[in-house]
């Protein structure tokens, strides 16, 4: 009887966590989108935030867009060869190019990338009082430094799931057409007959929402960190790992508002 009694509070006290933990989160958020309409605002500081989120992403973001095409339509032609279905890949590459893999795994490049980034970033400021010193000279740190990255990635990772989206449908189309010994032609024909507009839309969809969970997760990790460099390290790695966790979570919701019938 004990032992069943400490095992529910166990359960009750890591649900209380949970909770708490995303109440918090919920309030910063919350705090962040009321500055965001209220000046001053900051444009320089938000031009480099979309540089070093958007433009310095890029590279990882194209690798991983383009090989992930190009696996795909290997494995798709392996699969439906078995069923004589062959002509089916382009179509299957496009779709799940643009309605999955290119904000997903966009969104997971940049949250071990920026997110990382921002956590530490804010998280050494904390730690160094940086963010105090910004308050006693009469600069709100959420206006400063919160709102510019939030908005930012907002922005800037459906540009990069654009770009993403373009160079997985190439590498696809480059195996299709080199290794596989499809038609170009064809292969065209066969990547835009089903394509509609929703499958891109959703997709831009899922990667603004995912730049604004990888910010805001990064900068609250970062800008609740404590404990000197030990702190530091840790806000990084939860920020990432409760960032990915997010993705994927609203990744099935937009799915499900998007296509469910």
């Amino acid at each position: 009887m004990t032992a069943a009694l400490d095992g529910l509070a166990a359960i009750g006290r890591g649900l209380f966590s949970v909770l708490s933990a995303a109440g918090a989160v919920t309030l910063f958020a919350a705090v962040a989108l009321s500055h965001m309409v209220r000046p001053p605002f900051y444009p320089r500081l938000l031009l480099r935030q979309m540089i070093d989120i958007g433009y310095f992403s890029l590279p990882v973001v194209a690798l991983t867009a383009i090989f992930s095409g190009m696996v795909l339509a290997l494995q798709s032609y392996t699969g439906f060869a078995r069923f004589s279905a062959e002509g089916a890949v382009a179509t299957v590459v496009v779709l799940s190019i643009t309605r999955e893999l290119g904000p997903v795994l966009a969104g997971l490049m940049v949250a071990g990338r920026i997110g990382a980034a921002i956590a530490a970033e804010l998280g050494t400021m904390r730690v160094t009082d940086q963010i105090d010193a910004l308050t006693t000279l009469s600069t709100n740190p959420m206006k400063y430094l919160v709102v510019p990255r939030i908005v930012a990635a907002t922005l800037v990772l459906p540009m990069l799931v654009l770009v993403a989206d373009i160079l997985g449908v190439l590498g696809g189309f480059t195996v299709g057409v080199l290794k596989l010994d499809f038609h170009p032609g064809t292969y065209m024909a066969r990547t835009w007959e089903f394509l509609e507009v929703q499958d891109v839309i959703s997709g831009l969809v899922k990667a603004a929402v995912f730049g604004f969970i990888i910010a805001l997760m990064g900068c609250y990790q970062g800008y609740h960190s404590k404990g000197g460099a030990q702190g530091v390290g840790a806000a990084t790695t939860n920020a990432v790992v409760s960032a990915s966790i997010l993705i994927l979570t609203f990744n099935y919701v937009i799915t499900e508002l998007f296509f469910a019938r």
